[in-house]
């Protein structure tokens, strides 16, 4: 299959169910990488309903990232965040200054964002929680905790904030 495949279909009828409330039944929020290999849920034990998923390349906690928890937490009732990289990330394969380069080079223009790239995603990630409690627009206290998936194996670490 390929994206004109895709394309070229109609949206199947999904896996949504709505008799759920629309606040997450965990009080939990994901915040993991778009890679097309996780499967988000399972990685928890969690369904449909249970969880607000936010993704993006390489799980990155970026403005947006806390723009959505802040709605997911104070509007809808989360009280944990989840945050999980992986291995063999794509966005450990280029730097920061290479992509804007490359970006610059083809558009004319820099990005007015930056990648974030890295090389280890247990340090990646142990920024990016300091970075969600240290936010101001989350939840004071607000349980974050870190995690590495490793795509070879399938175990998922717990990252310790350090």
């Amino acid at each position: 299959m390929n994206a004109d495949d895709v394309l070229g279909r109609r949206p199947a009828a999904g896996p949504v169910n709505p008799d759920l409330p629309g606040r997450p039944g965990a009080q939990v929020a994901v915040v993991t990488c778009m890679d097309c290999r996780i499967s988000v849920l399972e990685s928890f034990g969690l369904k449909i309903g249970d969880a607000h998923v936010i993704r993006n390349a390489g799980a990155a906690v970026t403005d947006d990232v806390i723009r959505s928890l802040s709605i997911s937490q104070r509007k809808l009732g989360t009280r944990a965040v989840l945050l999980m990289a992986h291995t063999g990330c794509g966005m450990a394969t280029f730097t920061d200054d290479e992509y804007v380069t490359e970006l610059a080079g083809e558009t004319g223009q820099e990005p007015g964002w930056r990648p974030v790239t890295f090389t280890d995603p247990a340090e990646h990630v142990r920024r990016g929680m300091a970075r969600l409690r240290s936010s101001s627009f989350l939840v004071p206290d607000i349980a974050v905790h870190g995690f590495v998936i490793d795509l070879k194996s399938g175990t998922v670490d717990e990252v310790d904030p350090v």
